[in-house]
């Protein structure tokens, strides 16, 4: 963030502390936290081996994270910039979060599926300092596959697509966009300020053109609001070459363009935006006790009729806090009502899934289609969380509406500034892998256990009745009738073991899908709770503000001296001080005026 904008918010907080107003320094402080980490949060999404390490490589410059042909990425890594190279591992233990240093020669043993398989050591992600100038003002996050890869952070990386400022969701330029990375654009759509298509391994596929025409053409069928998104062709290999022709021919270039004048720069203009306008209302605060005052000193006459103004004005001030009762009720109802309908919506659209799942296990085997079948039933479950998240966002969007109509007659409606809650999906537990069913093994030996044991029987009773009539124990008859015997026990054995295991499968299914449950809806209830004490600490704050300063302006009106010397120097300081604020007025507008209205990608 600019130097003047934190110049400007510390000038407006010593001008709160000045006036007596801690209650405005307060909302001052929370915006200079705001604006003092002015990164933006860059998601690399995609299916399984996309390229999308490649990418983050080529856009770094260099090869800063490690890569493999056949093995993938299993923890998402969080790239950022620092002066010194340094890795950062974390993951979530008992409550609170666990940190580890290692070199950054080691990051492929704790971050990739060659060195750690499934994510086995549970980390929750990597953070990987770098000097690297395209990453000041952003962090860039390579994660894990996307539906393609039965990784545990499949789940809470679709969660974190509200915290996200840009996505960049990577396609292989040698075939077309599928129905998944459709549904995935559209939902990062609807909650991120900036997405884009990118095309990787342009060099290896001559025909890339006539995937991004046809690419275009799924986008601009699918959604209105995906005809704008841009699709980006690269290459990454190319960017990786010393030679700065084929650098330009790589497309990285216009890709690191994008992430610095639409992600970094247009968060900064929103962020800047939202600062300019608190201290914007914050010198109207402090400016209307110093107005009345002015008016009062400068034709003594006007005093009673103004008290008798701010009297009409802390009624209607005191019938906002009376209707407190019915904002904070409603506030109240619709947080429950969305913990219900979120909680219910999200049970519905899993139950569906576990349906869909159970159907399909009753036509397999699933010891011979359980590894197609474990990442298929990922990406639904995935798709599912992800489109509930982007519900409960837009709902918890339409609650703080709600409660803002309490407060538009007063003039107060205004929303607050609602934080993305970065990092904090990053930092929950992830959700474990589909456990395998141990089924049972049925070999050749166990076969012929199985076969002779059934065939004992029959052929010990029909040879003895055979006995009877002069024949041996084993002959013909008795043989014939113990392999035909054998033969329907080992069928009916085969058939009782395929539905234990596809009982077994429909119980790991089950499993799986309750512990989804049970961890996106803690997210889902941790994200309402927070929304529910931003706005009331929001409302509450504005009518107290209200009220606190309309009771100076009344004692500022009442405490008009008689003396015509005193109210002269009087006169004189308080005009003195709406200079002051009017100057700072004047450089918030002019901060506010000098970013414009940023352009947002897919907004």
């Amino acid at each position: 963030m600019s130097k003047d904008l934190v110049d400007l918010v510390k000038t407006a907080r010593q001008a709160a502390i000045a006036y007596g107003r801690p209650d405005l320094e307060k909302r001052l402080s929370t915006v200079a936290e705001s604006v003092a980490d002015d990164r933006a949060r860059v998601l690399v999404m995609g299916e399984f081996k996309a390229g999308k390490t490649e990418l983050v490589n080529a856009v770094l410059g260099g090869r800063a994270l490690p890569t493999h042909a056949h093995k993938a990425t299993t923890v998402p890594t969080i790239c950022v910039y620092g002066a010194q190279r340094a890795v950062t591992l974390a993951r979530a233990v008992e409550g609170s979060q666990e940190q580890q240093q290692i070199a950054p020669a080691q990051l492929a043993e704790h971050v990739t599926e060659a060195g750690n398989p499934d994510n086995a050591a549970g980390w929750s992600h990597a953070e990987a300092t770098l000097p690297v100038d395209v990453l000041e003002g952003m962090r860039l996050v390579d994660t894990p596959g996307a539906g393609g890869l039965a990784s545990p952070s499949s789940v809470s990386t679709m969660a974190e697509l509200p915290g996200a400022d840009a996505v960049l969701l990577v396609c292989d330029a040698g075939r077309e966009l599928t129905a998944p990375e459709l549904a995935l654009v559209r939902t990062a759509v609807a909650v991120c300020p900036t997405v884009a298509v990118v095309l990787t391994r342009t060099d290896l596929h001559p025909h890339w053109r006539r995937i991004a025409d046809l690419d275009r053409g799924h986008l601009d069928h699918a959604h209105e609001s995906l005809r704008r998104l841009p699709i980006l062709p690269t290459s990454a290999a190319l960017a990786l070459h010393d030679e700065a022709s084929l650098l330009a021919e790589s497309g990285v270039p216009e890709l690191r363009e994008l992430l610095r004048t639409e992600v970094v720069g247009g968060r900064q203009a929103r962020r800047t935006r939202m600062a300019a306008d608190e201290v914007l209302v914050v010198c109207e605060q402090l400016s209307a006790r110093f107005r009345a005052e002015r008016d009062a000193l400068a034709d003594p006459d006007r005093a009673r009729r103004i008290s008798d103004e701010l009297e009409r004005s802390k009624a209607r001030v005191a019938a906002l806090r009376d209707r407190a009762a019915r904002w904070q009720q409603t506030l109240n109802d619709g947080t429950q009502d969305l913990v219900s309908d979120i909680e219910y919506d999200l049970r519905d659209r899993l139950r569906t899934v576990t349906a869909d799942a159970e159907a399909a296990l009753d036509d397999t085997d699933p010891a011979k289609t359980w590894e197609q079948f474990a990442p298929w039933l990922h990406q639904q479950v995935s798709a599912a969380v992800a489109t509930n998240v982007v519900w409960a966002e837009e709902r918890t969007r339409w609650l703080a509406e709600r409660v803002a109509t309490h407060f538009a007659e007063d003039g107060a409606g205004v929303l607050p500034p609602m934080a993305s809650p970065e990092g904090q999906s990053m930092a929950a537990d992830p959700v474990g892998l589909l456990a395998a069913p141990d089924h049972e093994k049925f070999g050749l030996s166990q076969s012929l256990m199985i076969g002779m044991r059934g065939s004992y029987g029959g052929v010990l009773m029909i040879g003895m009745l055979t006995t009877i009539a002069g024949m041996a124990l084993l002959n013909p008859f008795s043989v014939g009738a113990g392999l035909l015997l054998g033969s329907k026990t080992l069928v009916d054995e085969r058939k009782r073991a395929l539905r234990r295991r596809q009982a077994e499968a429909k119980q790991a299914v089950r499993r799986h899908v309750d512990d989804v449950i049970f961890q996106a809806g803690k997210n889902s209830r941790d994200m309402l709770r927070e929304v529910q004490r931003t706005l009331r600490d929001h409302f509450t704050g504005t009518a107290e503000q209200l009220e606190r300063s309309l009771n100076a302006t009344s004692q500022a009106a009442k405490a008009v001296e008689a003396d015509g010397a005193k109210r002269q120097a009087r006169l004189a300081d308080v005009e003195a001080e709406l200079e002051r604020l009017d100057a700072l007025e004047k450089r918030a507008r002019r901060i506010r005026e000098s970013v414009g209205t940023a352009r947002l990608v897919g907004a």
